[in-house]
């Protein structure tokens, strides 16, 4: 029977499972806080957030007004947000997956700040049409984003362990 030896270093692995419905719950508040919550603080309405994350597959002439009910655009943005979310989510759980649920809430929270960050003031370049949109209710939904997604996947991170690369090979 081959065991651990408790000398042997063993290193978490990340549930990437976890990470995906991690990534679904938060694009869905993410989704929700700026189809209602940040329009209610900045000003605007529903159609042009979805208008917005369309834009960046279907191009910024989608932003034309009228800002009203567009299928396609709900479909583009729809896959977009949660394609992003999902991306985001997989990378927090390769950051967070080690530590628990409060890291992964506040962790999670500050990673959503630096997505925020990375958005609004580099990603600007190719999609100058969400500098416009810059303000505290897109700061406040990516640090939620981020702390549900953190959250989120540490309550349903089932932890794995394998043998570290590197090992010290048992002895006797």
């Amino acid at each position: 029977m081959v065991g651990l030896e408790s000398r042997d270093r063993l290193v978490q692995l990340v549930d990437w499972s976890a990470a995906v419905w991690a990534g679904l719950a938060g694009g869905a508040i993410f989704l929700l806080m700026n189809l209602f919550v940040t329009p209610a603080i900045v000003g605007g309405n529903a159609w042009v957030q979805v208008r917005l994350l369309a834009s960046i597959v279907m191009g910024p002439q989608v932003l034309a007004p009228p800002a009203t009910f567009d299928a396609g655009a709900l479909f583009a943005a729809l896959v977009t947000n949660f394609a992003l979310a999902i991306l985001f989510a997989l990378f927090v759980a390769w950051v967070l997956h080690r530590w628990g649920l409060i890291v992964g809430i506040v962790g999670g929270a500050l990673l959503g700040l630096a997505l925020y960050l990375i958005v609004f003031y580099s990603l600007t370049r190719f999609f100058p049409q969400f500098f416009a949109m810059n303000g505290r209710g897109y700061l406040l939904s990516h640090m939620v984003f981020g702390a549900v997604v953190g959250g989120v996947y540490e309550a349903l991170e089932v932890e794995r362990f394998e043998p570290a690369t590197g090992s010290p090979a048992r002895e006797g």
